[in-house]
């Protein structure tokens, strides 16, 4: 399903995604008409509205459009809320935009996942802060990564330092300490929301590849999945269960969800 600005996109005005490319979103899990973070989510969508288009985005106008489309919805789903302006041009993205609301959606996943075995590539996107659009980079690595018999890609510095997956955070334990690298990524809603839950026990370092065998276990995180252990980075294999892990999952699954 997909609506824009609340009735049935237009292909014509959607086309400007593949064409122009230019736009952020944020994509969210919703269940019974809640969402875990939802007030995060929102707070992303004007902050990147205003660093990308230089405008303002009603977080109630968004929450209303999202309403519409899950209002029929009974099953776990992932809605993504895409902020774009099909009237800019490529040649002229200089003009003031008028943020226009995509939301789309496609089944949740369902059931404990396996662990996730990602390559190393070095690259950083652009503007790492910001969740836009422009994911070719990203995507391209996680097809070569999938092509060579891995599910992910992991980014890294010049510096071999861990800093992302393609579309999720990569968190590290230490005991009973989770660890966050120290580098350029974006700080997700389902990190930010674990962060706010254990309020202690949470730091950060430069983790590299090298240090991968001094982590006690290895995990990634996003809103479609919540927390998810990676069993492997290139040849390192790492434990399949750990405690603070454990723990993890159970506090992210006890944060309660917002209501649209």
């Amino acid at each position: 399903m997909a609506e824009l600005n609340g009735v049935a996109a237009d292909v014509n005005l959607v086309k400007a995604l593949a064409l122009t490319n230019y736009g952020h979103f944020t994509s969210m899990r919703i269940e019974n008409q809640r969402v875990r973070g939802l007030s995060l989510h929102l707070e992303r969508l004007m902050r990147d509205c205003r660093r990308v288009f230089e405008a303002d985005l009603d977080p109630e106008r968004v929450r209303y459009l999202v309403r519409r489309v899950v209002a029929d919805i009974s099953q776990p789903i992932i809605v993504r809320v895409t902020i774009f302006d099909p009237t800019l041009e490529l040649g002229h993205l200089g003009a003031d935009a008028i943020p226009h609301i995509l939301v789309t959606t496609r089944p949740a996943p369902q059931g404990v996942l396996p662990g996730l075995r990602l390559q190393s590539a070095s690259y950083r996107r652009d503007m790492p802060e910001v969740k836009h659009v422009g994911l070719f980079g990203a995507l391209r690595l996680r097809r070569i990564a999938q092509r060579n018999g891995f599910d992910d890609v992991v980014f890294t510095d010049a510096n071999a330092v861990l800093s992302e997956v393609a579309t999720s955070n990569i968190g590290f334990v230490q005991g009973d300490h989770v660890v966050w690298p120290r580098a350029d990524y974006l700080p997700g809603v389902t990190m930010r929301l674990i962060n706010q839950a254990r309020e202690e026990h949470v730091t950060t370092a430069p983790i590299t590849l090298a240090d991968l065998t001094n982590v006690d276990a290895v995990f990634a995180t996003n809103a479609a999945v919540g927390v998810r252990l990676v069993s492997a980075i290139n040849d390192v294999n790492r434990p399949a269960d750990h405690p603070t892990l454990r723990t993890l999952g159970k506090q992210y699954a006890d944060i309660p969800p917002e209501r649209l």
